[in-house]
């Protein structure tokens, strides 16, 4: 599904209009605060009833005259685009048969998604509406960032093509949640006794669902870096660059035995481990162990030592950029399908030739939409059919 049009209301400093995106790909020129970026952000609230930038719904309502401070909606007809449609029906055919609607409204902080007059209650059930992967600046923290937000990408890559695993974290999370509830209330002066009945009601379940976490993350890792590693030696030159993934739960268990037996072994085994770490998780309120403290890194050759400490500034933007299209790469490979990407200034810090490498390198896509400063030669990168609009203090109007 590529996006044929987009329609906001009262969003960021959008005006309130409705654009055809009707274009495989999709151009958007302007200085920097006049809305780029929000149309981007526009289109992922569509897909996932979410921000990105990972802001609350009450920071993207805009903040002038057209609105009341707390309401705002956009909306998308979603289907596939012309080209793809041409040799099978006419295009008001396709329209009528392949088109499907999506809107997203937010109401003094409640928030309804409508997809096709259904009602969604749970946004799982966008993910395989109009897939998205964002390539934006905040991907630096990825690389350069804390070890949550490596998580972050590489659970957002895994769930994109794997439902199940998200399934499995977010239990994981509610269980994580009321564990740390428990120990907080014990050190605060709660019943310790009560308190370790609940534990070790909470702790094998903990250890249920961490492990497949773990189980689906190795493999995962394993499968991204044979992805990865070959295409930044191919744009950065740079050789023996991997994914490493490093559990929090450590040799839990070395029998050879067939899986079931294994993991019963091994839940008996975290729960020990959890058993025997109570007194300094109740002395900390939070759970020290587990798939929330695994760690990602980045090595070459095997080096023990995080690539990315070292690298330089370019070689870590260009790792961020490179994580994205391995990101898209892997959800293609396990889906069949291309996803919609949204490019926010991603050749704006590239030299000439690590631009050329790296547009050499693109993942097929459904749809893109890029954002351009008007200095950059954005024109030599258009193709036929190429939507250029230029947005100026939220307006966007069609180019030429």
């Amino acid at each position: 599904m590529a996006f044929l049009s987009l329609s906001t209301a009262s969003f960021r400093n959008l005006s309130d209009i409705r654009i055809d995106t009707s274009a495989k790909d999709v151009f958007l020129v302007g200085e920097n605060g006049q809305g780029k970026t929000n149309f981007l952000e526009a289109l992922y609230f569509c897909a996932y009833a979410s921000s990105f930038r990972g802001v609350k719904d009450n920071e993207l309502v805009c903040i002038d005259d057209r609105c009341n401070g707390t309401d705002f909606s956009v909306a998308a007809v979603l289907g596939l685009l012309q080209s793809d449609t041409a040799n099978t029906f006419s295009p008001e055919e396709a329209i009528f048969l392949l088109s499907s609607k999506i809107s997203v409204k937010v109401e003094k902080s409640k928030k309804t998604i409508i997809l096709d007059g259904k009602k969604i209650t749970d946004r799982k059930e966008l993910l395989d509406t109009v897939p998205i992967v964002v390539f934006c600046h905040e991907d630096m923290e990825f690389v350069s960032g804390g070890q949550e937000k490596r998580r972050w990408f590489f659970d957002q890559t895994q769930s994109l093509y794997d439902p199940v695993y998200l399934d499995d974290l977010r239990k994981y999370r509610r269980i994580l949640k009321t564990r740390n509830t428990v120990l907080k209330d014990t050190k605060t002066g709660g019943d310790y006794y009560r308190a370790n009945e609940l534990l070790d009601v909470l702790d094998p379940q903990l250890a249920e669902y961490g492990l497949r976490l773990m189980e689906k993350r190795s493999t995962a890792a394993e499968r991204f870096s044979a992805v990865f590693s070959p295409l930044y030696r191919e744009v950065a030159g740079i050789k023996g660059i991997t994914v490493c993934y490093a559990p929090s739960w450590k040799n839990i268990s070395s029998r050879q035995e067939t899986t079931a037996v294994l993991q019963q072994d091994s839940i008996e085994v975290i729960v020990k481990r959890l058993a025997e770490r109570r007194t300094a998780d109740i002395a900390q309120t939070v759970t020290l162990s587990g798939p929330h403290r695994d760690r990602y890194l980045y090595v070459q050759n095997n080096n023990v030592i995080d690539f990315s400490r070292n690298a330089s500034t370019g070689q870590r933007r260009l790792l961020a950029l490179l994580l994205r299209i391995a990101q898209s790469r892997c959800f293609s490979d396990f889906t069949g399908k291309t996803p919609v990407l949204l490019l926010d200034d991603v050749l704006l810090e590239l030299d000439g030739e690590k631009r050329h490498r790296f547009l050499s390198v693109m993942p097929d896509y459904e749809q893109a939409f890029f954002t351009f400063l008007p200095e950059e030669p954005y024109k030599k990168y258009s193709k036929a059919g190429t939507l250029i609009y230029n947005v100026k203090g939220g307006i966007i109007e069609k180019s030429g």
